[in-house]
């Protein structure tokens, strides 16, 4: 892997413009390329962060906000001339955190990130996204999105590796996604993608109404299970079904709290938003 180490995290509008200009597949390899760098960790944005999605109060980070301080060198690496993919039209199917140690006291990380593992798809091509959080005493946090670029032709036969159907969950809470919540997503974690923005911005990209960004259901999700789960030697790994469209309301169902156990999110006339699943990390 080759690693490029940054002096500060990117500034995000020139990744954006980058990534609108990119529209077509250049190639079908990975490039072996990473990025790192040293990020702090701003009380008042963790706090924003926490209003968004619902979390309470604590001296610990939420275990989805690793990814916030990410976005950028996130966005730096799919963006980049190497890249073969245009990040616009990428589907984020599946996402898996790893929480080693508990996430409290966290002043300053060391985020890196890289792709690898690409793999033929039904729809395409998949790829994993690996992103990685370090403090003083080693790797504290890492997770694992695995990413949809439709229309990439690769041999070999796509594998059917989809987490199970929860059983023996039941509802634990629900909640209102309101039209303003991609949005208000946006100014905490810095991602405008135009499909979570508006209905007018999501019809430019096939979608009938904005949709809730992913990342924001298992928040929502992980803010609704706090009591449920352990502080650390987790793993929660989700898979994205059918979008979320704004306005609608969510219902969770949920194993009884414990070290492992498995999540549901579902709307309107039973429809599957997301399945998951927690234990502990093997």
């Amino acid at each position: 892997m080759d690693w490029t180490t940054l002096d500060h995290p990117p500034q995000l509008m020139p990744l954006y413009w980058r990534a609108a200009l990119k529209r077509r597949i250049t190639g079908s390899h990975l490039p072996e390329q990473g990025f790192r760098c040293r990020v702090s960790v701003n009380p008042e944005q963790v706090a924003a962060y926490r209003h968004v999605c619902g979390f309470a109060d604590s001296p610990m980070l939420p275990a989805t906000y690793p990814q916030v301080l990410a976005f950028g060198l996130q966005l730096k690496l799919l963006t980049a001339p190497s890249f073969p993919f245009p990040l616009l039209g990428l589907v984020h199917l599946r996402n898996r955190i790893r929480v080693y140690r508990p996430l409290g006291a966290v002043s300053e990380l060391t985020i890196a990130v890289h792709a690898y593992h690409l793999k033929p798809h039904a729809k395409g091509a998949t790829f994993e996204l690996v992103t990685t959080a370090e403090d003083a005493l080693g790797l504290l946090w890492e997770a694992q999105s695995r990413m949809l670029c439709r229309g990439v032709k690769l041999d070999g036969a796509a594998a059917d590796d989809a987490l199970p159907t929860p059983t023996q969950v039941s509802e634990l809470t629900r909640w209102k996604a309101p039209a303003d919540i991609g949005r208000r997503y946006a100014r905490v974690s810095g991602d405008y993608n135009p499909i979570h923005l508006s209905a007018l911005t999501a019809r430019l990209f096939g979608f009938p109404q904005a949709i809730a960004h992913g990342l924001w259901n298992k928040a929502r999700t992980l803010a609704a299970l706090d009591e449920h789960l352990p502080a650390a030697n987790i793993e929660i790994e989700v898979e994205f079904k059918k979008p979320v469209r704004l306005p609608s309301e969510g219902t969770l169902h949920a194993s009884v709290a414990g070290p492992s156990g498995q999540l549901w999110l579902k709307g309107s006339g039973e429809i599957e938003h997301m399945v998951g699943r927690w234990q502990p990390i093997g």
